[in-house]
């Protein structure tokens, strides 16, 4: 027997309302049965006062309220939501090429944490927590910025950059905790909490 059918029979399936191909395939390396959604999106605003450690986690569970009708009986939801932070200021996803090298010089030579909450939801439970890493960068210069916004145009990533394009193997000098988090999925987490999800089935 292979050994996603062993674990199929252990969990529910998990819905993903996401459009991340990176949380996608996080997700799917868990070997747990997953339904990927087109999700119902959602205004990413959020309480001008609201201090930046609980912004993904706010932002998680309303991705879950407006996906919530897609969950079936035996199934459990899955939202999530990514944010950068440096000097305890917001750095989200760049509007143009301009904005990601912007991004991308503040990041330059510092240290920033990356935070991603995560929200699992049934019929008749819920669970969300949040997970923190944090990223060194090496001193950048213009053209190296130049170069990766211009060639994996980063526009839909929290920061203007992926851990796991060019500029992870580069700029990327050291992390403190879970590197497939700052790819947008703390999956280690996800899988112990789905697992009590399904003990209490």
């Amino acid at each position: 027997m292979r050994r996603e059918n062993l674990l199929n029979s252990k969990f529910k399936e998990v819905v993903l309302a996401s459009a991340s191909p990176r949380r996608h395939s996080l997700l799917k390396g868990l070997d747990i049965p997953v339904r990927i959604i087109s999700p119902d999106e959602i205004d990413e605003v959020f309480p001008e006062t609201m201090p930046v450690n609980e912004v993904p986690l706010f932002l998680a569970r309303s991705k879950a309220d407006a996906n919530a009708h897609h969950l079936g009986d035996d199934q459990i939801l899955l939202t999530a939501d990514t944010v950068v932070v440096h000097d305890n200021s917001l750095i989200v996803k760049p509007v143009d090429r301009e904005d990601a090298r912007r991004m991308l010089q503040k990041l330059s030579g510092s240290m920033h944490r990356v935070l991603t909450g995560v929200c699992l939801r049934s019929v008749d439970r819920e669970k969300c927590f949040m997970a923190e890493t944090k990223v060194w960068f090496g001193q950048l210069t213009r053209e190296e910025i130049q170069y990766y916004v211009e060639t994996y145009e980063p526009f839909d990533k929290a920061g203007s950059y992926g851990i796991q394009e060019w500029i992870g193997y580069a700029a990327i000098e050291r992390i403190e905790g879970s590197f497939y988090n700052v790819m947008g999925l703390p999956v280690h987490l996800v899988y112990r909490y789905l697992k009590e999800f399904n003990q209490n089935k």
